[in-house]
């Protein structure tokens, strides 16, 4: 481990499916000695990460970006704190949204969920009832999990999801791996840069844009006429900003 931290050496993950990622890391994280650090590089935004670690871990990681965008995210990963850390035994994985922004409950959720192996279990800690993202779940995976409530109060609930069957997308994940804002620009304009993103992805890759308005008639255009497989997923919905995320599915 010693050889691994506070040295120069960069671990480059993305030679590695994504749910190794975050075994990997997250057991490094847990060797790592207080003060020390590791940097790490990924093909996208790895803040699920971040709030998994947190939440495993205690407010005890300091995370700092050394470089952001495209196909090398690069992370310095810092134990600021001793912790001792949850053991995991009737669950695969620990997700405590009260660690985290709102607006990011739906990525941080189901980004980790897509990587989960048939049968794992997921437990979610939130401040309230995480109705939005229940009701994705039924109806996107309707019969292909469970949801079961251990534990709900006014101020605390706490839910184990168990993947039932394989999902299809996301079952070894997809990688981020551009974002656009699209809004400084004329109609047309926007119409070509959305289409040579697109054009530019590979199978398992999104990229994410923001928009003025919602861009619905693109999807329609996109449904009507792409020959490769693809998701559309809002990721906000208005009324004065709109982000959307589209993802090229593997056939």
């Amino acid at each position: 481990m010693d050889s691994i931290t506070n040295t120069q050496e960069e671990l480059d993950m993305r030679v590695l499916v994504p749910i190794e990622r975050h075994k990997k890391l997250i057991q490094l994280f847990k060797e790592l000695p207080v003060g020390n650090y590791f940097i790490f590089i990924n093909d996208h935004d790895p803040i699920p990460l971040y709030y998994e670690f947190r939440s495993i871990y205690g407010d005890v990681v300091g995370w700092e970006y050394l470089n952001k965008g495209g196909r090398e995210w690069k992370v310095k990963v810092t134990r600021t704190e001793a912790s001792q850390g949850r053991e995991f035994t009737d669950i695969s994985t620990l997700l405590d949204l009260r660690k985290a922004n709102k607006n990011e409950w739906k990525q941080i959720v189901f980004h980790r969920y897509g990587m989960m192996e048939q049968g794992d279990t997921m437990e979610i800690i939130a401040a309230e009832n995480p109705t939005e993202i229940h009701g994705i779940f039924v109806q996107k995976f309707e019969g292909k999990h469970t949801w079961i409530y251990k534990k709900q109060t006014d101020t605390e609930v706490v839910v184990h999801i168990t993947k039932k069957e394989k999902t299809g997308l996301g079952d070894d994940g997809y990688a981020v791996v551009n974002e656009y804002d699209l809004r400084p620009y004329p109609p047309a304009k926007r119409h070509d840069m959305f289409y040579e993103a697109f054009a530019e992805i590979k199978p398992g890759e999104a990229f994410e844009f923001y928009n003025d308005h919602d861009p619905l008639p693109l999807y329609y255009q996109m449904e009507a006429e792409s020959k490769d497989p693809f998701k559309w997923e809002y990721i906000i919905k208005g009324p004065e900003e709109w982000k959307v995320r589209v993802i090229k599915i593997k056939p």
